[in-house]
């Protein structure tokens, strides 16, 4: 099996048209056919059943269809990845980052490695906890900076760094912003509540309003960090955040911190044990902010 029989077939899959499929690889109609029918005789059968309209893949084709593409783009990826060492002479460490975990105290402490490594490439991606922990699994990703550490099993070290308190955080207009102090949930009841889905402590926090009665009014939900500070920022509400999440120096957002309960959590770095012995690594983790 060649890498050219597969950008063949993903090409008449994703175009249903071997003449079209043909014309986007640059490839004679033929020459693409030949390559497929050699595939096919690999495999040990049918890929495609052809019509006059096109063609739609066989059971078959539908197997080894996910299979193929996934081997394609792990190809291309290792070539990205090769060319871009060698042509930038960058070593990359990719970070996953859990979706609730803001910037404000991340951003300046990745900013100085990156002066005093010039030679690390650094990428962060954003993703839910369960997807990071699979691609640091696979050493797709190198460390994985997350919250909860419940799930997690000896394979992984585990590096505590800083802890935030959860804000009450309302529109700058809003009357809690002449309020002095912190704020209680009993506060929050009368209010146009802006739910935040990926939270990882609201099952808690449900506990919580549930053993001192309150109750909040759920007026918008998402799972966007993005859009509850949208919403937030046009005063349809007020939501509970970590402290790190709200932008620095966001003049059109006021906040205080919850208290009666405090509700804090702890991030934690998450990497392999074989990955620690990366000097570029070591660096980064001495750099994470542990306070």
């Amino acid at each position: 099996m060649e890498t050219h029989q597969i950008r063949y077939f993903l090409a008449v899959c994703d175009q249903g048209n071997f003449t079209r499929a043909a014309q986007l690889t640059f490839v004679s109609q033929p020459s693409l056919t030949q390559a497929i029918k050699k595939l096919e005789d690999e495999l040990g059968g049918a890929l495609f059943t052809r019509d006059r309209t096109g063609c739609v893949l066989t059971p078959l084709g539908q197997v080894v269809e996910p299979r193929l593409r996934r081997i394609y783009n792990d190809l291309l990826h290792t070539k990205t990845e090769a060319v871009r060492f060698i042509r930038l002479k960058k070593i990359p460490v990719r970070i996953g980052l859990m979706k609730t975990i803001g910037a404000q105290k991340l951003s300046p402490c990745l900013a100085q490695y990156q002066q005093e490594h010039p030679h690390v490439e650094l990428e962060v991606i954003v993703d839910d906890e369960a997807k990071l922990l699979a691609q640091l699994d696979t050493k797709a990703l190198d460390l994985v900076l997350s919250t909860s550490t419940q799930t997690l099993h000896s394979a992984y070290s585990c590096t505590p760094l800083y802890h935030e308190r959860y804000i009450v955080l309302f529109n700058a207009a809003h009357k809690f912003k002449h309020l002095p102090g912190p704020l209680a949930l009993k506060d929050l009841e009368t209010e146009a509540y802006l739910d935040r889905l990926n939270c990882e402590l609201r099952d808690n926090l449900v506990s919580v309003c549930q053993a001192q009665e309150v109750k909040l009014y759920a007026a918008y939900r998402s799972n966007s960090e993005e859009w509850i500070l949208h919403m937030v920022r046009a005063g349809l509400g007020v939501a509970l955040m970590p402290e790190y999440t709200l932008p620095k120096g966001a003049s059109d957002l006021g906040y205080r911190y919850l208290a009666q309960p405090e509700i804090r959590r702890q991030i934690f770095a998450l990497h392999l044990p074989t990955r620690s012995t990366r000097e570029e690594l070591t660096a980064l983790l001495r750099q994470l902010p542990t306070h």
